[in-house]
């Protein structure tokens, strides 16, 4: 068959496209409808219908039994399928090339396309008047009409063949005739349609919209001569797939769409929650059952709950099991059947959660205690403490120190002084918590402690992260690093100082250089990055605000340069200052002459603290804006004066008023608090304290062409009472 016809239901949803072929057993319903066109325009009402959509499905609320259950249900239960016709196709326009079926049969209007060859040379196109004959020459009138398509070559054949010998036929059909049939009732597009031959009852039902909201779904009729020739039930179309109640369809046709009939809801537990029609008044719960799918697999499958509307009058409740008779039970119209879930109550279960190393729900057992449940300790090592314990890979990093840093203490350590039971009481539905000593329930199985254990306790053990406790009973681990006679991790004792530490691990070597320690603390390092970030972010404000006005300012071309050249250095200076990280040092003040063992601080240990003790320095650095940046031997009684001196003092951009020193305790002196550079070198005076081994001498680049608020020109001062460490002072230094 060949046809010049186009696409008809580009506008159908997928899911209709794939029911519909599914249907139709590979014919397409896209040719079948050539022409349609409503009736009257008053039935164009029906296709103005308020919609809704929940979960993806078109709800037709224009159904009064919808509106009503969705005060009981708590939402809106679709009428079922009719989300199959809730998007009719945007153009009737059928497609070509469809396969004629072999049991076709040619009727007046029908296109027949003969081809022949030897004897005879037949190219023809004939068109089946209304007589039911074509015409072929020196072959006279055929009358093909009641002739199946799988039978008309070979009848052609043989009428040909009473005229001519030795030929070879081949017969197709062209343009197939059109039909004309009408489709009222409830429809939601009543009207008159001119359909191809091919159609059937339920692709035009397709194409014409399906039943209104008030129409039925499972009686729909085909009248032909005022006979009903078939009556459809959708439902068993969607639910069983059976089609065999669909015809072809004659020009004259009717499909009738009846209101709808009884219905019933079922909502809850089961596969399909909608509004079903009853197909009579003999439908059981079992039935209603079916048609909604079953129940799902959560389901409390031992009773359900009946609203029913009795006499059109009041309302009632009944409540029933599912056993052979509840399930014989008829379903009137009206009614409502809902399905509850199970309970998530476990009726032998406990569940132990929290720092353990297998949480979940464990078996309930008479007289069962916390030891059963938690028999030894090591039932409450966490997975991730074996996954870092058993990494035997080398840790490629830049400094060398991904061995030391994996020795730490555990993050999940258990606290084994609280422990928590929850306990639902049933008397008053409240929540009791019994807490006990984790410790004595294990390992001592102290019959207070180890408390008797009832099916739906919930069993918490918390690390020490969870539930901060004494600090006396956290566990602390401190890194000594350097001129110590036995460098390495520590456990500190509750409470040690230190002094302390250092006494009890062995002390330090001869060369250690008590004056260049490092004290570290991961406390006082987020303290220092949170205020530098605060200072910074100040700053760039301030920033932004000086460039702004000076480009405004700006009176010629020369001006506008400055600005900009102005405006990328302080933005230099900003990321500069971004790049440096607070290190968490604190200062120790130690003596700067010859100190001791007994000089270091009588602080508390916390935990990640580090100590490093160099060896002695022997030299003496100066940095920034002079004109020899370098590193000079150590000579003692030489002063900052005679080292800036080596350096060849600042250059013309340095800021002298602002050089300041870095002590290797990391205390750092100004030049402001002790006089001018070069003004005069009397006794205490900047310029004339003595350098210690490993002191820092930066010398800053003059600010003011950065035309800063003179608060924010004082940076360095500020930074430098976070000790962020030479390594930064230095980075700062350099702009």
């Amino acid at each position: 068959m060949s046809t010049n016809m186009t696409g008809a239901s580009a506008g159908l949803p997928s899911a209709n496209q794939g029911a519909q072929a599914a249907l139709l057993s590979g014919v397409p319903l896209q040719p079948l409808l050539i022409d349609a066109k409503p009736a009257t325009a008053a039935s164009q009402d029906n296709v103005n219908q308020v919609e809704q959509t929940q979960g993806g499905t078109a709800l037709n609320l224009n159904n009064e039994f919808q509106a009503f259950l969705a005060q009981s249900v708590g939402r809106v239960l679709p009428m079922y399928g009719y989300n199959l016709f809730a998007q009719p196709p945007s153009t009737f326009a059928p497609v070509g090339n469809i396969p004629v079926p072999q049991d076709y049969v040619i009727s007046p209007g029908d296109e027949i396309v003969l081809t022949g060859w030897g004897q005879v040379d037949i190219d023809l196109r004939v068109t089946v008047d209304r007589n039911g004959a074509i015409s072929l020459p020196k072959v006279g009138t055929v009358n093909v009409t009641g002739i199946k398509y799988q039978d008309l070559e070979g009848y052609l054949k043989n009428q040909i063949g009473r005229v001519f010998r030795n030929f070879q036929l081949s017969v197709s059909l062209g343009k197939l005739r059109s039909l004309q049939v009408f489709v009222v009732g409830q429809a939601k597009r009543p009207g008159v349609y001119t359909v191809s031959s091919l159609s059937t009852l339920i692709n035009t039902l397709f194409m014409s919209g399906g039943p209104s909201s008030n129409g039925s779904m499972r009686h729909i009729q085909l009248k032909r001569a005022g006979k009903i020739v078939t009556e459809l039930d959708v439902y068993e179309l969607l639910i069983k797939g059976d089609k065999s109640k669909d015809v072809a369809l004659l020009s004259g046709d009717v499909i009738y769409i009846p209101p709808i009939g009884h219905l019933a809801a079922i909502s809850g537990s089961v596969k399909t929650p909608a509004i079903y029609e009853l197909k009579d008044d003999k439908t059981s719960l079992a039935s209603l059952l079916e048609l909604s799918g079953g129940l799902t697999t959560t389901a409390a499958g031992q009773k359900v709950l009946l609203e029913r509307i009795a006499d059109r009058t009041v309302r009632k409740v009944e409540e029933f099991q599912l056993d052979s008779q509840g399930l014989t039970r008829l379903v009137r119209d009206g009614d409502l059947v809902q399905v509850f879930s199970i309970d998530a109550r476990f009726d032998n279960a406990v569940t132990l959660r929290g720092s353990v190393a297998s949480p979940g729900r464990y078996p309930w057992k008479d007289g069962m205690r916390v030891s059963d449940l938690i028999p030894t300790m090591d039932a409450l090592i966490a997975p991730e403490y074996w996954a870092r314990q058993n990494n035997a890979f080398r840790a490629e990093t830049s400094g060398g120190g991904a061995l030391r840093n994996q020795i730490k203490r555990n993050q999940n350590e258990i606290n084994w002084d609280y422990a928590l039971v929850e306990r639902l009481k049933k008397n008053d539905m409240s929540t009791a918590l019994l807490p006990f000593n984790l410790g004595k329930a294990i390992g001592d199985k102290d019959e207070e402690n180890n408390l008797l254990l009832q099916p739906g306790d919930v069993i918490t053990i918390f690390s020490k992260e969870d539930m901060q406790g004494p600090t006396a009973k956290q566990s602390v681990y401190v890194r000594l690093e350097g001129e110590f006679n036995r460098a390495g991790v520590y456990k500190a004792m509750p409470g040690e100082t230190l002094r302390q530490l250092v006494a009890r691990v062995g002390g330090l070597t001869p060369q250690a250089y008590l004056f260049g320690s490092e004290l570290t603390r991961e406390a006082t390092r987020q303290m220092q990055q949170k205020r530098l970030d605060e200072i910074i972010d100040r700053l760039e404000v301030e920033v932004q605000r000086t460039v702004a006005k000076s480009a405004s300012a700006a009176l010629s071309k020369e001006d506008a340069d400055a600005s900009k050249a102005q405006a990328a250095s302080q933005t230099a200076l900003i990321a500069k200052m971004r790049q440096v990280k607070a290190t968490g040092r604190i200062v120790m003040e130690m003596p700067e002459q010859n100190p001791q063992l007994k000089d270091l601080p009588d602080i508390v240990l916390e935990d990640g603290d580090r100590l490093f003790i160099p060896a002695p320095a022997s030299t003496v650095s100066v940095m920034g804006t002079v004109y020899n940046q370098n590193a000079f031997l150590y000579r003692r009684g030489l002063s900052v004066g005679d080292y800036l001196g080596k350096a060849g003092g600042p250059t013309r951009d340095g800021e002298e008023d602002d050089v300041y020193l870095v002590r290797a305790d990391g205390v750092v002196f100004s030049n402001r608090q002790g006089g001018s550079m070069f003004g005069g070198f009397g006794f205490g005076s900047f310029s004339g304290r003595e350098a210690m081994p490993g002191d820092t001498i930066i010398v800053p680049e003059k600010l003011e062409r950065f035309n800063l608020t003179k608060e924010l020109k004082d940076w360095t001062q500020i930074f430098y009472q976070f000790a962020v460490g030479v390594a930064s002072l230095k980075t700062i230094g350099a702009i």
